[in-house]
Protein backbone atom coordinates (compact mmCIF):
# COMPACT_ATOMS: atom_id res chain seq x y z
CA UNK A 1 0.00 0.00 0.00
CA UNK A 2 1.03 3.08 -0.93
CA UNK A 3 0.96 6.92 0.60
CA UNK A 4 -1.61 9.38 -0.52
CA UNK A 5 -2.98 12.81 0.89
CA UNK A 6 -6.41 12.95 2.02
CA UNK A 7 -10.06 13.64 0.19
CA UNK A 8 -10.51 15.77 -2.93
CA UNK A 9 -11.81 19.41 -2.22
CA UNK A 10 -15.54 18.69 -2.66
CA UNK A 11 -15.48 16.51 0.56
CA UNK A 12 -18.87 14.78 1.47
CA UNK A 13 -22.29 16.33 1.04
CA UNK A 14 -23.79 18.34 3.79
CA UNK A 15 -27.60 18.58 2.52
CA UNK A 16 -28.05 16.43 5.98
CA UNK A 17 -26.88 19.55 7.98
CA UNK A 18 -29.85 21.32 6.92
CA UNK A 19 -32.29 18.66 8.74
CA UNK A 20 -34.08 19.97 12.04
CA UNK A 21 -31.33 17.52 14.17
CA UNK A 22 -28.79 20.53 13.27
CA UNK A 23 -27.50 23.91 14.82
CA UNK A 24 -26.16 26.22 13.18
CA UNK A 25 -23.02 25.38 15.12
CA UNK A 26 -22.32 22.13 13.62
CA UNK A 27 -22.68 23.78 10.17
CA UNK A 28 -19.86 26.16 10.94
CA UNK A 29 -18.26 22.73 12.20
CA UNK A 30 -18.29 21.66 8.96
CA UNK A 31 -16.99 24.25 7.14
CA UNK A 32 -14.02 24.36 9.23
CA UNK A 33 -13.60 20.54 8.90
CA UNK A 34 -13.89 20.85 5.03
CA UNK A 35 -11.63 23.69 4.73
CA UNK A 36 -8.71 22.02 6.99
CA UNK A 37 -9.19 18.88 4.67
CA UNK A 38 -9.18 21.00 1.50
CA UNK A 39 -6.16 22.38 2.72
CA UNK A 40 -4.38 19.50 3.35
CA UNK A 41 -4.27 19.21 6.82
CA UNK A 42 -4.43 15.92 7.07
CA UNK A 43 -0.90 15.05 5.37
CA UNK A 44 -0.05 12.76 3.35
CA UNK A 45 -0.94 9.53 5.23
CA UNK A 46 1.21 6.86 5.04
CA UNK A 47 -1.19 3.44 5.11
CA UNK A 48 2.19 1.20 5.05
CA UNK A 49 3.16 2.48 8.51
CA UNK A 50 0.04 3.26 10.46
CA UNK A 51 1.95 3.55 13.74
CA UNK A 52 3.70 6.61 12.14
CA UNK A 53 0.57 7.80 10.59
CA UNK A 54 -1.86 7.54 13.76
CA UNK A 55 0.81 9.35 15.98
CA UNK A 56 1.24 12.14 13.14
CA UNK A 57 -2.56 12.35 12.84
CA UNK A 58 -3.24 12.88 16.31
CA UNK A 59 -1.11 15.48 16.40
CA UNK A 60 -2.57 17.72 13.60
CA UNK A 61 -5.70 17.00 14.73
CA UNK A 62 -4.60 18.12 18.19
CA UNK A 63 -3.11 21.23 16.71
CA UNK A 64 -5.95 22.09 14.82
CA UNK A 65 -8.06 21.87 17.49
CA UNK A 66 -10.57 18.90 16.63
CA UNK A 67 -9.90 16.70 19.40
CA UNK A 68 -11.38 19.44 21.67
CA UNK A 69 -14.73 18.14 20.84
CA UNK A 70 -13.62 14.65 22.45
CA UNK A 71 -13.60 15.85 26.06
CA UNK A 72 -15.48 18.94 28.11
CA UNK A 73 -14.98 22.24 28.12
CA UNK A 74 -13.75 22.34 31.67
CA UNK A 75 -10.62 20.17 30.59
CA UNK A 76 -9.84 21.61 27.60
CA UNK A 77 -12.76 20.93 25.22
CA UNK A 78 -15.05 22.52 22.76
CA UNK A 79 -18.15 22.22 24.73
CA UNK A 80 -19.77 22.06 28.04
CA UNK A 81 -20.62 18.61 27.57
CA UNK A 82 -19.05 16.04 24.92
CA UNK A 83 -21.43 17.09 22.02
CA UNK A 84 -22.25 13.98 20.04
CA UNK A 85 -23.43 15.84 16.60
CA UNK A 86 -20.24 17.12 17.11
CA UNK A 87 -18.21 13.28 16.97
CA UNK A 88 -20.44 12.71 14.22
CA UNK A 89 -20.08 15.59 12.21
CA UNK A 90 -16.40 15.05 12.63
CA UNK A 91 -16.32 11.57 12.11
CA UNK A 92 -18.47 11.60 8.64
CA UNK A 93 -15.91 14.27 7.05
CA UNK A 94 -12.69 12.20 8.47
CA UNK A 95 -14.02 9.08 7.08
CA UNK A 96 -14.91 10.16 3.81
CA UNK A 97 -11.26 11.88 3.38
CA UNK A 98 -9.14 8.66 5.08
CA UNK A 99 -9.90 5.28 7.59
CA UNK A 100 -6.94 6.13 9.65
CA UNK A 101 -7.73 10.00 10.01
CA UNK A 102 -11.42 8.99 11.35
CA UNK A 103 -9.34 6.09 13.76
CA UNK A 104 -7.01 8.56 14.62
CA UNK A 105 -10.04 10.83 16.33
CA UNK A 106 -12.36 8.57 17.44
CA UNK A 107 -10.01 6.51 19.23
CA UNK A 108 -8.90 9.87 21.69
CA UNK A 109 -12.83 10.45 22.69
CA UNK A 110 -13.40 6.47 23.27
CA UNK A 111 -10.57 6.23 24.89
CA UNK A 112 -10.97 9.20 27.40
CA UNK A 113 -14.87 8.83 27.28
CA UNK A 114 -14.80 7.22 30.51
CA UNK A 115 -12.75 9.48 32.53
CA UNK A 116 -14.84 12.35 31.19
CA UNK A 117 -18.13 10.69 32.89
CA UNK A 118 -16.26 8.97 35.81
CA UNK A 119 -12.87 10.17 36.41
CA UNK A 120 -11.42 12.15 39.40
CA UNK A 121 -11.18 15.72 38.34
CA UNK A 122 -7.26 15.13 39.82
CA UNK A 123 -7.36 12.43 37.23
CA UNK A 124 -9.22 14.38 34.53
CA UNK A 125 -6.40 17.52 34.97
CA UNK A 126 -3.94 15.21 34.28
CA UNK A 127 -5.46 13.10 30.85
CA UNK A 128 -7.57 15.31 29.04
CA UNK A 129 -6.27 18.33 28.41
CA UNK A 130 -3.14 16.45 26.74
CA UNK A 131 -5.42 14.03 25.01
CA UNK A 132 -7.30 16.89 23.70
CA UNK A 133 -4.15 18.71 22.32
CA UNK A 134 -2.95 15.67 20.78
CA UNK A 135 -0.01 15.26 23.20
CA UNK A 136 -1.08 12.09 24.98
CA UNK A 137 -2.66 8.77 22.56
CA UNK A 138 -5.79 7.21 24.11
CA UNK A 139 -7.32 3.84 24.17
CA UNK A 140 -9.95 2.00 25.49
CA UNK A 141 -9.46 -1.78 26.24
CA UNK A 142 -12.51 -3.94 26.94
CA UNK A 143 -12.21 -7.14 25.02
CA UNK A 144 -10.24 -10.43 25.71
CA UNK A 145 -9.35 -13.70 23.63
CA UNK A 146 -12.64 -15.55 25.64
CA UNK A 147 -14.42 -12.20 26.58
CA UNK A 148 -15.47 -10.07 23.39
CA UNK A 149 -19.44 -9.69 23.26
CA UNK A 150 -19.80 -11.60 26.13
CA UNK A 151 -18.29 -9.00 28.83
CA UNK A 152 -19.23 -10.93 31.66
CA UNK A 153 -16.74 -13.55 30.99
CA UNK A 154 -14.32 -11.39 31.41
CA UNK A 155 -11.29 -12.77 33.27
CA UNK A 156 -8.65 -9.87 33.40
CA UNK A 157 -8.80 -8.97 37.48
CA UNK A 158 -7.85 -6.94 39.89
CA UNK A 159 -7.52 -6.97 43.10
CA UNK A 160 -7.25 -4.45 45.75
CA UNK A 161 -4.27 -3.95 47.52
CA UNK A 162 -3.52 -1.32 50.29
CA UNK A 163 -3.70 1.81 48.42
CA UNK A 164 -3.45 0.22 45.13
CA UNK A 165 -5.17 -2.28 42.71
CA UNK A 166 -2.84 -4.94 41.28
CA UNK A 167 -3.96 -6.18 37.86
CA UNK A 168 -3.77 -9.73 35.80
CA UNK A 169 -4.51 -11.13 32.79
CA UNK A 170 -4.84 -10.46 29.02
CA UNK A 171 -6.83 -7.65 26.56
CA UNK A 172 -6.53 -8.29 22.31
CA UNK A 173 -7.90 -6.14 20.18
CA UNK A 174 -7.37 -2.89 21.29
CA UNK A 175 -7.13 -0.05 19.08
CA UNK A 176 -4.09 1.90 19.38
CA UNK A 177 -2.66 -0.48 21.19
CA UNK A 178 1.33 -0.75 21.25
CA UNK A 179 1.34 3.51 20.62
CA UNK A 180 -1.25 4.86 23.50
CA UNK A 181 0.07 6.15 26.69
CA UNK A 182 -3.29 6.14 28.66
CA UNK A 183 -5.42 3.05 28.38
CA UNK A 184 -8.95 2.74 30.04
CA UNK A 185 -9.11 -0.94 30.90
CA UNK A 186 -11.52 -3.06 32.85
CA UNK A 187 -11.11 -5.74 35.02
CA UNK A 188 -13.20 -8.27 37.17
CA UNK A 189 -13.43 -7.24 40.66
CA UNK A 190 -15.15 -9.59 42.38
CA UNK A 191 -18.02 -7.23 43.46
CA UNK A 192 -21.20 -9.63 42.53
CA UNK A 193 -21.29 -12.46 39.66
CA UNK A 194 -21.02 -11.32 35.69
CA UNK A 195 -20.99 -7.54 34.54
CA UNK A 196 -21.91 -6.24 37.99
CA UNK A 197 -18.39 -7.73 39.30
CA UNK A 198 -15.82 -5.47 36.92
CA UNK A 199 -14.50 -1.94 37.51
CA UNK A 200 -12.92 0.65 35.27
CA UNK A 201 -9.58 1.92 35.93
CA UNK A 202 -6.86 4.34 33.87
CA UNK A 203 -3.66 2.71 33.27
CA UNK A 204 -0.53 4.18 31.62
CA UNK A 205 1.59 2.38 29.75
CA UNK A 206 4.99 3.16 31.24
CA UNK A 207 3.28 0.99 34.16
CA UNK A 208 5.46 -1.93 35.89
CA UNK A 209 3.73 -5.01 34.58
CA UNK A 210 1.89 -3.42 31.67
CA UNK A 211 3.07 -4.96 28.09
CA UNK A 212 2.32 -5.47 24.34
CA UNK A 213 2.60 -9.05 23.75
CA UNK A 214 1.30 -9.12 20.32
CA UNK A 215 1.10 -6.87 17.44
CA UNK A 216 -2.09 -7.06 15.46
CA UNK A 217 -2.68 -7.01 11.78
CA UNK A 218 -5.53 -6.57 9.94
CA UNK A 219 -7.13 -6.27 6.19
CA UNK A 220 -7.19 -2.34 6.96
CA UNK A 221 -4.33 -1.34 8.88
CA UNK A 222 -4.03 0.15 12.39
CA UNK A 223 -2.81 -0.22 15.12
CA UNK A 224 -3.99 -3.29 17.66
CA UNK A 225 -2.65 -5.26 19.82
CA UNK A 226 -2.70 -7.94 22.51
CA UNK A 227 -1.65 -6.31 25.99
CA UNK A 228 -0.76 -8.17 29.00
CA UNK A 229 -0.72 -7.32 32.52
CA UNK A 230 1.39 -9.23 34.67
CA UNK A 231 0.82 -7.91 38.64
CA UNK A 232 0.44 -4.47 37.36
CA UNK A 233 0.35 -1.86 40.25
CA UNK A 234 -1.62 1.22 39.86
CA UNK A 235 -2.94 3.62 42.61
CA UNK A 236 -6.56 3.64 43.72
CA UNK A 237 -6.32 6.96 42.52
CA UNK A 238 -6.92 5.32 38.83
CA UNK A 239 -10.26 3.93 39.54
CA UNK A 240 -13.08 5.01 37.66
CA UNK A 241 -16.11 5.38 39.44
CA UNK A 242 -16.99 2.99 42.62
CA UNK A 243 -15.82 -0.91 42.40
CA UNK A 244 -18.46 -2.80 40.63
CA UNK A 245 -19.35 -0.06 38.03
CA UNK A 246 -17.07 -0.57 35.15
CA UNK A 247 -19.62 -2.46 32.89
CA UNK A 248 -22.11 0.67 33.34
CA UNK A 249 -19.28 3.46 32.51
CA UNK A 250 -18.30 1.31 29.59
CA UNK A 251 -21.90 1.16 28.58
CA UNK A 252 -22.63 4.77 28.84
CA UNK A 253 -19.38 5.87 27.01
CA UNK A 254 -20.59 3.24 24.14
CA UNK A 255 -23.75 4.98 24.26
CA UNK A 256 -21.54 8.59 23.58
CA UNK A 257 -19.48 7.41 20.77
CA UNK A 258 -21.62 4.67 19.09
CA UNK A 259 -23.59 7.13 17.01
CA UNK A 260 -20.56 8.51 15.41
CA UNK A 261 -19.58 5.00 14.55
CA UNK A 262 -22.36 5.06 12.27
CA UNK A 263 -21.37 8.20 11.11
CA UNK A 264 -17.92 7.19 9.72
CA UNK A 265 -19.61 4.26 8.01
CA UNK A 266 -21.42 7.52 6.55
CA UNK A 267 -18.86 9.13 5.78
CA UNK A 268 -16.96 5.81 4.13
CA UNK A 269 -19.99 5.22 2.38
CA UNK A 270 -20.65 8.71 0.79
CA UNK A 271 -17.26 8.64 -0.54
CA UNK A 272 -17.96 5.37 -2.49
CA UNK A 273 -21.19 7.34 -3.99
CA UNK A 274 -19.68 10.20 -4.65
CA UNK A 275 -16.34 7.95 -6.43
CA UNK A 276 -18.98 5.62 -8.43
CA UNK A 277 -21.29 8.44 -9.50
CA UNK A 278 -18.11 10.38 -11.15
CA UNK A 279 -16.71 7.01 -12.54
CA UNK A 280 -20.37 6.53 -13.82
CA UNK A 281 -20.38 9.61 -15.98
CA UNK A 282 -16.86 9.43 -17.20
CA UNK A 283 -17.48 5.79 -18.12
CA UNK A 284 -17.94 5.13 -21.74
CA UNK A 285 -19.94 2.25 -23.02
CA UNK A 286 -22.10 1.09 -25.80
CA UNK A 287 -21.51 4.75 -27.37
CA UNK A 288 -22.70 6.37 -24.58
CA UNK A 289 -21.48 6.48 -20.40
CA UNK A 290 -21.82 4.09 -17.69
CA UNK A 291 -24.23 6.88 -15.98
CA UNK A 292 -26.94 6.34 -19.30
CA UNK A 293 -27.47 3.02 -18.40
CA UNK A 294 -30.60 2.52 -16.41
CA UNK A 295 -29.03 -0.21 -14.42
CA UNK A 296 -26.05 2.07 -13.09
CA UNK A 297 -28.76 4.85 -12.51
CA UNK A 298 -31.05 2.35 -10.60
CA UNK A 299 -27.90 0.48 -8.57
CA UNK A 300 -26.65 4.66 -7.85
CA UNK A 301 -30.53 5.68 -6.71
CA UNK A 302 -30.69 2.88 -4.49
CA UNK A 303 -27.03 3.71 -2.50
CA UNK A 304 -28.33 7.51 -2.34
CA UNK A 305 -31.37 6.03 -0.26
CA UNK A 306 -29.95 3.63 1.75
CA UNK A 307 -26.98 6.41 2.83
CA UNK A 308 -30.28 8.94 3.86
CA UNK A 309 -32.02 6.21 5.70
CA UNK A 310 -28.88 5.79 7.75
CA UNK A 311 -27.98 9.40 8.05
CA UNK A 312 -31.68 9.60 9.33
CA UNK A 313 -31.35 7.29 11.92
CA UNK A 314 -27.81 8.53 12.91
CA UNK A 315 -28.78 12.29 13.70
CA UNK A 316 -32.02 11.03 15.57
CA UNK A 317 -29.89 9.19 17.88
CA UNK A 318 -27.79 11.86 18.48
CA UNK A 319 -30.08 14.73 18.92
CA UNK A 320 -32.22 12.88 20.72
CA UNK A 321 -28.74 12.44 23.95
CA UNK A 322 -27.52 16.32 23.06
CA UNK A 323 -31.21 18.18 22.97
CA UNK A 324 -34.14 15.76 24.66
CA UNK A 325 -31.43 14.10 27.20
CA UNK A 326 -32.95 10.71 26.85
CA UNK A 327 -31.38 7.04 27.08
CA UNK A 328 -30.16 6.55 23.39
CA UNK A 329 -29.12 2.49 24.09
CA UNK A 330 -31.90 1.67 21.10
CA UNK A 331 -31.43 4.35 18.94
CA UNK A 332 -27.55 4.20 19.23
CA UNK A 333 -27.73 0.02 18.17
CA UNK A 334 -30.03 1.03 15.46
CA UNK A 335 -28.39 3.80 13.82
CA UNK A 336 -24.93 1.36 14.20
CA UNK A 337 -26.61 -1.43 12.50
CA UNK A 338 -28.10 0.19 9.63
CA UNK A 339 -25.68 2.44 8.60
CA UNK A 340 -22.25 0.11 8.75
CA UNK A 341 -24.55 -2.78 7.20
CA UNK A 342 -25.86 -0.23 4.57
CA UNK A 343 -22.31 0.98 3.78
CA UNK A 344 -20.93 -2.41 3.07
CA UNK A 345 -23.52 -3.00 0.53
CA UNK A 346 -22.80 0.49 -0.95
CA UNK A 347 -19.04 -0.13 -0.70
CA UNK A 348 -19.96 -3.28 -2.53
CA UNK A 349 -21.87 -1.80 -5.03
CA UNK A 350 -19.46 0.96 -5.96
CA UNK A 351 -16.41 -1.78 -6.37
CA UNK A 352 -18.62 -3.39 -8.90
CA UNK A 353 -19.66 -0.41 -11.09
CA UNK A 354 -15.87 0.01 -11.04
CA UNK A 355 -15.28 -3.53 -12.21
CA UNK A 356 -11.63 -4.95 -12.58
CA UNK A 357 -10.62 -1.63 -11.64
CA UNK A 358 -12.66 -1.56 -8.38
CA UNK A 359 -10.30 -4.63 -6.95
CA UNK A 360 -6.95 -3.50 -7.52
CA UNK A 361 -4.98 -1.94 -5.13
CA UNK A 362 -4.41 1.10 -4.55
CA UNK A 363 -7.78 2.57 -5.40
CA UNK A 364 -10.22 4.00 -3.26
CA UNK A 365 -13.12 1.67 -3.79
CA UNK A 366 -10.41 -1.59 -2.60
CA UNK A 367 -9.49 0.83 0.45
CA UNK A 368 -12.55 1.70 1.14
CA UNK A 369 -13.89 -2.22 0.81
CA UNK A 370 -11.57 -3.04 3.34
CA UNK A 371 -11.88 -0.23 6.02
CA UNK A 372 -15.76 -0.55 6.54
CA UNK A 373 -15.83 -4.47 6.99
CA UNK A 374 -14.50 -3.88 10.89
CA UNK A 375 -17.11 -1.50 11.62
CA UNK A 376 -19.89 -4.15 11.89
CA UNK A 377 -17.97 -5.74 14.50
CA UNK A 378 -16.14 -3.54 16.95
CA UNK A 379 -18.26 -1.03 19.54
CA UNK A 380 -21.13 -4.01 19.02
CA UNK A 381 -21.34 -6.82 16.14
CA UNK A 382 -24.57 -5.99 13.95
CA UNK A 383 -25.86 -9.45 15.87
CA UNK A 384 -25.35 -7.66 19.01
CA UNK A 385 -27.14 -4.82 18.40
CA UNK A 386 -29.91 -6.83 16.89
CA UNK A 387 -30.77 -8.15 20.03
CA UNK A 388 -30.22 -4.59 21.84
CA UNK A 389 -32.89 -3.56 19.81
CA UNK A 390 -34.91 -6.91 20.13
CA UNK A 391 -34.58 -6.80 23.76
CA UNK A 392 -35.80 -2.82 24.17
CA UNK A 393 -38.98 -3.75 22.22
CA UNK A 394 -40.21 -6.48 24.16
CA UNK A 395 -39.23 -5.01 27.41
CA UNK A 396 -42.07 -3.11 29.66
CA UNK A 397 -42.56 0.32 28.49
CA UNK A 398 -40.51 2.90 30.19
CA UNK A 399 -41.21 6.59 30.94
CA UNK A 400 -38.15 7.39 29.63
CA UNK A 401 -38.27 7.00 26.60
CA UNK A 402 -40.27 9.90 25.89
CA UNK A 403 -39.98 14.01 26.64
CA UNK A 404 -40.99 15.19 29.82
Amino acid sequence: MTAHSSAPAAGPARDHLDWPFFDDEHRRLAGELDRFVAGGGLGTIDHADADAACKALVKRLGDAGILRHCVPRAFGGASEAIDSRALCTIRETLAYADGLADFAFAMQGLGTGAISLSGSDALKSRVLPRVAGGELIAAFALTEPEAGSDVAAMACAARRDGDAYVLDGEKVFISNGGIADVYTLFARTGEAPGTRGISAFVVFADTPGFTIAERIETIAPHPLARIRLDACRIPASQLLGTPGEGFKIAMRTLDIFRPSVAAAALGFARRALDEAAAHARARKMFGATLADLPTAQSTLGEMATAIDAAALLTARTAWRRDVQKLPTTREAAMAKLTATENAQWVIDQALQLFGGRGVRVGEITERLYREIRALRIYEGATEVQKLIIGRAVTAAPSTDRKPS
